[in-house]
């Protein structure tokens, strides 16, 4: 097993380990190997910027998929002159 040592807590966040942990019925030491074990464990975001986004624009009502524009040269923008 391998061991962490962490410097410079906030005696705050101490006292509040050390109430978690007695709420909890343990340890401060296994309340903190508790969390560290939680947070370890969650599921990551799903997805990179791209799905990130397409999940927040999802359902705005496009009638047909955007075109893919792979390759193609820009056009120069008018200006209107």
């Amino acid at each position: 097993m391998a061991q962490l040592i962490v410097r410079n807590l906030d005696d705050d966040i101490k006292s509040a380990l050390r109430r978690l942990a007695e709420q909890h019925g343990r340890s401060m030491e296994e309340e903190v190997r508790h969390i560290l074990r939680c947070a370890a464990n969650q599921v990551p975001a799903a997805g990179g910027l791209g799905s990130r986004i397409a999940a927040r624009f999802g359902g705005i009502g496009l009638d047909q998929p955007l075109p893919e524009l792979h390759g193609e040269a820009a056009a120069p923008m008018s200006l209107g002159g």
